[in-house]
């Protein structure tokens, strides 16, 4: 693997998957005895904590239609 004139190296996919590793997720680099260990920082992603505060909180009973007309200026 290497390392890009940016300092930046490409996360292997099947080790995205088994830790959970998503675009935007926090991780850290642990430096312990000479070695350099990646780890998924513990919590939740920032963007599902934004969206789920908000899930559930809407109180208008439109149809997808409805609201869709209602964007576009239909009559």
């Amino acid at each position: 693997m290497r390392v890009t004139t940016k300092g930046q190296v490409t996360i292997p996919q099947h080790i995205r998957e088994k830790l959970g590793i998503t675009p935007a997720a926090e991780i850290d680099f642990i430096e312990e005895k000479g070695r350099v260990y990646l780890v998924k920082r513990k919590g939740k992603n920032i963007t599902t904590r934004k969206f789920r505060k908000l899930r559930g909180i809407a109180t208008v009973k439109m149809t997808t239609d409805e609201i869709m007309a209602l964007t576009r200026g239909d009559k």
